[in-house]
């Protein structure tokens, strides 16, 4: 007797296959997933994290079941019967995946974190970024498409190689050989912060100088009109309404962005260096990507100048010395009036963005959270009256 077994919600059915389907069972596995799906327009999924062999009989089932139901689809797929799949042309007639490599983390360093995923060194040749949220396969796979995308428009990338499980969450794994990050060369000789930040303003460069098609990424401009609207709604009435009109008149262009671009996400290997962390591109006018650098070094730290050391191992005065060295190669000029009114525009968006964030999260104390917010709004106060434009 096929012995089945499924698991059933409001959306989806999942039918768990196990052993072999041949000439032998075939009939009776058919009729067995036929009566467990009767009467379900949902989802069918055909778990076959336990399937050895799969013959021609069992793969004209599975025909059959997909012109049953047209959303069936099959995941965890061994190597071998993932081959069967695809030399029969399973693989394009329908959505089949292969089951993912388990890996442990225990034990292993840790060299970046960001809001979405913890990035650990397995082996001096291999990273794995464990992303956050147990159910990011989808979050996954557009982080490679991104990573793909930019390094055939010419930005040196890691390409992630492989989606790994780690414990009850997914990752995504990056060949790098006896690669280290700038945060840990500097933290390693604080006395290379200029030289870093003039090699990292060389991929930043880079990436600006790609253009985009209209929606090929995500558009940074509408992501920050969001930020602002929400700000002058706390904002004096004039700074507020002064605050909006700036955000509104930021050029609309289709620069490539990195939208987390800091030391921890340039990896030095040899004499190549490469982003990672590619899942915040989006396209939009480099002030924004300033913006975000300025908070990476500066911003997050206004209250506390412990939190860049703790997110990237560096003093807060290196961090400063970084974004200035920053901003001088990228603009290619000493003029420290030149530089603060670039820093001023970054500012703004900055505190911005985290006025939002901060009021909006719920995991600050709330000392901090009342500091971080009276903050922001005095720096705006400050700085909106004064600043004519926020691009460059």
């Amino acid at each position: 007797m096929f012995n089945l077994q499924c698991n059933k919600t409001d959306n989806a059915l999942t039918v768990f296959l196990n052993g072999r389907i041949d000439s032998a069972n075939a009939a009776e596995a058919e009729k067995a997933i036929t009566e467990a799906i009767a009467g379900f327009s949902g989802e069918l999924i055909l778990d076959a994290a336990k399937l050895d062999y799969i013959s021609s009989a069992g793969l004209r089932v599975i025909l059959r079941l997909k012109k049953l139901n047209k959303t069936t689809r099959i995941v965890n797929v061994s190597s071998d019967v993932y081959e069967i799949f695809d030399m029969t042309g399973f693989t394009e007639m329908m959505d089949i995946s292969k089951a993912y490599r388990k890996i442990s983390i225990d034990g292993c360093e840790v060299i970046g974190e960001g809001a979405n995923g913890i990035v650990y060194r397995i082996d001096p040749d291999t990273i794995v970024k464990v992303y956050k949220h147990p159910d990011a396969l989808e979050e996954i796979h557009n982080e490679r498409e991104l990573a793909r995308k930019a390094f055939v428009m010419g930005v040196p990338t890691a390409i992630p190689y492989d989606v790994v499980q780690v414990g009850d969450r997914y990752g995504s794994v990056f060949e790098l050989l006896n690669a280290k990050s700038f945060a840990k060369l500097l933290t390693e000789d604080l006395s290379r912060a200029d030289e870093l930040a003039k090699e990292s303003v060389e991929i930043l460069k880079t990436m600006h100088a790609t253009e985009l098609k209209p929606g090929e990424l995500p558009d940074k401009k509408e992501e920050a009109l969001v930020w602002a609207a929400f700000a002058q709604d706390h904002l004096p009435a004039e700074v507020g309404g002064k605050l909006m009109r700036l955000f509104s008149e930021i050029p609309q262009t289709r620069n490539m962005l990195h939208g987390d671009f800091h030391i921890k996400n340039i990896e030095r290997q040899k004499d190549e260096n490469l982003l990672i962390d590619m899942d915040t591109l989006a396209m939009g006018h480099p002030i924004f990507e300033f913006a975000a650098i300025f908070l990476a070094y500066k911003g997050f730290s206004c209250i506390d100048h412990e939190n860049v050391k703790r997110f990237l191992g560096i003093p807060y005065d290196v961090a400063d010395t970084f974004w200035k060295a920053t901003l001088k190669y990228y603009f290619g000029t000493d003029d420290p009036a030149k530089l603060q009114e670039i820093e001023n525009k970054a500012a703004i968006i900055g505190y911005t963005r985290v006025l939002r964030r901060t009021m909006r999260k719920a995991t600050e104390s709330e000392n901090y959270k009342a500091r971080m917010i009276d903050f922001c709004k005095k720096t705006l106060c400050e700085l909106v009256p004064q600043t004519d434009k926020l691009y460059f």
